[in-house]
């Protein structure tokens, strides 16, 4: 179930293809995916026992705002390290903690077998990692085929569809709040 939510999860995707931008390096690329995934797992695992109950409207207005950050930050002149460059695995993890409130509310909906809550979510854990390794790896093996293409600033403009469709969920989903 978490392999198939995390493929129907544009603004999740969205933000591990921001990680791929943001990291030099395929060693980097996975410390940060890592540190999102346990950040998402502390807050998802909090959220299904209970622990965390928040109305999933703001956290969504706030998961587009992620998005959107990390695009802003990609798109800033990379000869000025930004904190989110210096620092990518811990920008991950915090704002997988985030994340992960919302997976909680897609794992709420299918709900959770009594006597299994442990490996449910841990299964569901494991899809989610393993959908978001799936994508790095599609993302890694297209790499080559996309700087073929004779498109000027290809990283720019992905950046800015990024920011755009962020911005654009983060006003969707806000206005939906009102």
């Amino acid at each position: 179930i978490g392999f198939e939510h995390i493929l129907t999860g544009a603004d999740h995707l969205l933000f591990v293809f921001g990680l791929f931008l943001l990291c030099a390096g395929i060693a980097p690329l996975a410390k940060t995916v890592t540190a999102f995934t346990v950040g998402h797992s502390v807050t998802l695992s909090l959220a299904a026992l209970g622990y965390a109950q928040l109305p999933s409207g703001p956290i969504e207005v706030l998961i587009a705002a992620s998005v959107l950050a990390l695009a802003v930050d990609l798109a800033r002149d990379a000869g000025r390290p930004t904190f989110m460059r210096r620092f990518p695995w811990p920008m991950a993890l915090v704002f997988g903690l985030l994340h992960g409130l919302c997976f909680a509310g897609a794992l709420r909906e299918v709900g959770l077998p009594d006597g299994e809550i442990p490996m449910a979510l841990f299964s569901f854990n494991v899809g989610i990692e393993v959908g978001q390794l799936v994508f790095v790896a599609l993302l890694l093996a297209l790499t080559p085929v996309v700087r073929k293409i004779p498109v000027p600033l290809p990283r720019r403009v992905a950046i800015y569809v990024m920011g755009s469709l962020a911005a654009f969920w983060m006003i969707e989903r806000g206005a939906a709040l009102l």
